[in-house]
């Protein structure tokens, strides 16, 4: 069994506790209780939290488990964590093998020292606090979640569901961590290296119909997805379906498919489990040397070199500048 043990300070976030029910229904789906979730805190007792309501908590020093999951707290710039929360983290690598910070967590694990040259995130809106203040952190703000060394961060706490997930299909395996996603009816389940940022949100259509025409886009990212096919799918002319679609987001249909398919693809190659060439196909995209020639242009970063970045891999020299060029070069050699 399992045994996942929730440090909560006074005010910490209460959204940190949805995370539980990622660890609920591992249980449900494995028809055994692989997880056992307590609450603790420094001193034991009623915990207020970040809405008003109240959580009774053991005494943490009295807890036995493997992973640690710190919450943060709604703004880590106004409330810090108390010296005696902080001793207690500062002790966690002693007693457990996997310690996460949920959300500004991070900042009770950055100011307990556990950061200390490992790389991490956080919720975007915090990131430059958390850089300036602890400049020692190899922080990457646009990840969703991140494991170092035993050491987890999440982004904002939608993406720490996505890292409980991640535990899940750490421990459990890839197909328990899919049957958990679709229980919780998760649209999609993120990997780690996936933007904070989705494509989906940034669009921000006003309408509809542009919203339907992008959920269609989405699902069949594999198809040819031209500006006539999406105008059908929502009953549109293509001339009255381009500039609704142009007004609404601001790009063309092409420019915002190929930011689509590239965020599918990137999240496909930082789980590591597909070969490029299906990658390639899944999203759209014409072959391998085409995803290439995409996301230099797009991300400034081979897929390859993604790959390693992901698995915390040192870069290969040929890796750390790639050029559209250099690939056609390496071509024709």
């Amino acid at each position: 069994m399992h045994r996942i043990g929730y440090l909560l300070g006074d005010g910490f976030q209460v959204m940190a506790l949805g995370t539980q029910t990622v660890f609920e229904f591992a249980n449900v789906v494995s028809k055994e209780q692989v997880y056992q979730v307590t609450n603790y805190s420094v001193r034991g007792g009623p915990v207020r939290s970040s809405i008003g309501a109240v959580v009774e908590t053991d005494i943490a020093a009295k807890a036995k488990v493997e992973t640690w999951m710190v919450s943060g707290v709604v703004n880590p710039l106004l409330q810090n964590p108390e010296q005696a929360q902080l001793s207690f983290v500062r002790e966690m690598p002693g007693r457990a093998r996997r310690i996460v910070g949920l959300c500004t967590g991070s900042f009770v694990l950055a100011q307990a020292g556990l950061l200390d040259g490992r790389r991490a995130t956080t919720h975007w809106a915090y990131a430059d606090a958390l850089r300036e203040h602890h400049p020692e952190i190899r922080l990457e703000v646009d990840r969703i979640f991140i494991e170092d060394r035993g050491v987890w961060t999440s982004a904002g706490l939608t993406a720490a569901m996505d890292l409980a997930l991640g535990i899940v299909e750490n421990d459990l395996g890839t197909a328990t961590a899919n049957a958990v996603a679709r229980v919780l009816v998760m649209y999609h389940r993120r990997s780690g290296g996936q933007s904070q940022h989705s494509q989906m949100l940034s669009l921000a259509p006003k309408s509809d119909r542009v919203q339907a025409s992008l959920e269609f886009a989405r699902a069949n990212l594999a198809g040819d997805l031209t500006v006539d096919a999406l105008s059908a799918s929502v009953h549109l002319s293509t001339r009255q379906f381009t500039r609704v679609f142009l007004a609404e987001t601001g790009l063309t249909p092409a420019k915002a498919i190929e930011q689509l398919r590239v965020e599918s693809a990137r999240s496909m190659i930082e789980r590591g489990r597909h070969a490029l060439e299906v990658v390639a196909r899944e999203n759209g995209f014409r072959d391998r040397r085409h995803l290439r020639e995409v996301f230099v242009r797009v991300l400034g970063v081979s897929p390859l070199s993604l790959r390693r970045h992901a698995r915390g891999e040192p870069l290969a020299d040929d890796d750390k500048q790639p050029t559209v060029q250099s690939e056609r070069a390496t071509a024709v050699a």
